[in-house]
């Protein structure tokens, strides 16, 4: 059996970006992997400006406290401002650019203005309450990288420099199936012996989630001869194939042999828990993953193995998952395999703690919508009450 990271990596080693790019509009980037970095056409903000409503005025010509100077104009926002005529003030509103010869602003709390002029009540520091001309950005710099995963705090960024349109890559396009005869679809009623396919919708869910398009390809059943063909239609269709069920070496788990006459299996099996059964290959030339069929273990091998796998065929520059530490309100022996958890993160005398789920079986699903966090328990490695574990959020 292969180790996670061993796994994780010779998954990812093996992904070939798709390079179709495509333009579209800032707005509708949510989710999408850009294709090339993007530099600022321009400095943010474009010109000094006033942090404050207040007045500004030239610091040399008045640093000394309770002073006064005659107000000689007022600069709203969006208004182009006039230059400071020496030893005068501005009247000038938060976001207003500051006048030529202005480069200090007075909050108007600390000011009183009778007749025209203003009295400072207040100690004055030079450049205060002053947002200076490209202290957030500067023209030229690359404000977001290549193979960036766009989320709406890069939305606002890229409009801030008047981006309207953005170049990214295609929109992965992931057919997914689950195979078993006794899956039955939502909505219909259910015959003994029956359940409902779950894995379908968390798979729809898993990969609309990342910006990807899923194709759906329905449920197949235990037979090698609809197993090759479901396969063989999604290898038309797709740029990577995800199946549940049917991978491990019972006599009605058909996949990996379905797999193997049509391409090959690259490995088949992981030490991970849950989901020790799991399959990597090619169908023809398309990349092929073979996930478990209890649905938690469709969870945790998704994003554990499938998910980095998945992000570098879009584009995308880091794959690597965030692990955080948290302590443990829980203990647990090791095992052989390396223990994926559903836990809770929560808080606890100020700090960061984590429980586990009472029942960690593959098929208990309700656990996943419980917690917030997988806990990974390295194998062989106990986990003692008030440890620090790892914790990837999901």
């Amino acid at each position: 059996m292969l180790a996670v990271e061993k796994a994780v990596a010779r998954l990812c080693s093996q992904a070939r970006v798709v390079r179709t790019i495509e333009s579209v509009s800032v707005n509708g980037s949510l989710g999408r992997v850009t294709a090339e970095s993007v530099r600022a056409s321009v400095d943010v903000p474009p010109a000094d400006n006033s942090a404050m409503d207040g007045y500004a005025f030239c610091f040399q010509n008045a640093a000394e406290h309770d002073f006064s100077l005659p107000v000689k104009q007022r600069v709203p926002a969006g208004i182009a401002p006039e230059t400071l005529v020496k030893n005068t003030a501005a009247r000038i509103f938060t976001g207003a650019e500051l006048p030529a010869g202005a480069n200090t602003v007075v909050a108007q709390e600390v000011c009183t203005e009778e007749n025209s002029v203003v009295t400072v009540h207040a100690p004055v520091t030079p450049k205060q309450h002053v947002r200076s001309r490209g202290q957030d950005i500067s023209q030229g710099d690359v404000i977001v990288k290549q193979g960036t995963c766009i989320k709406p705090e890069h939305m606002g960024l890229l409009s801030s420099v008047g981006l309207r349109r953005l170049s990214v890559y295609r929109r992965l396009r992931v057919a997914i199936f689950s195979t078993g005869d006794e899956l039955v679809d939502p909505g219909k009623k259910l015959q003994r012996g029956q359940i409902y396919n779950s894995n379908l919708s968390l798979l729809m869910g898993a990969i609309s989630s990342l910006g990807m398009e899923p194709i759906d390809m329905g449920s197949v059943p235990d037979d090698i001869e609809a197993t090759s063909e479901a396969l063989q239609n999604a290898s038309d269709n797709a740029d990577v194939i995800i199946s549940a069920g049917g991978i491990s070496v019972g006599e009605e788990d058909h996949v990996r042999h379905a797999v193997e006459q049509l391409g090959e299996v690259d490995f088949w099996r992981v030490a991970i828990k849950p989901g020790k059964p799991l399959a990597f290959g090619r169908v023809a030339d398309i990349p092929f993953i073979g996930l478990p069929g209890n649905p938690a273990s469709v969870f945790v091998t998704f994003v554990v193995l499938a998910k980095p796998f998945l992000l570098a065929l879009q584009g995308v520059e880091s794959t690597e998952p965030v692990i955080a530490q948290a302590r443990a309100l829980f203990e647990r022996s090791g095992e052989s395999r390396e223990v994926y958890l559903r836990g809770n993160l929560t808080t606890a005398e100020g700090q960061v703690c984590v429980d586990i789920h009472p029942n960690q079986s593959s098929g208990v699903l309700s656990s996943v919508t419980w917690g917030n966090v997988l806990v990974r328990q390295r194998a062989g490695k106990k986990i003692a009450y008030d440890d620090f574990v790892d914790v990837l959020p999901y």
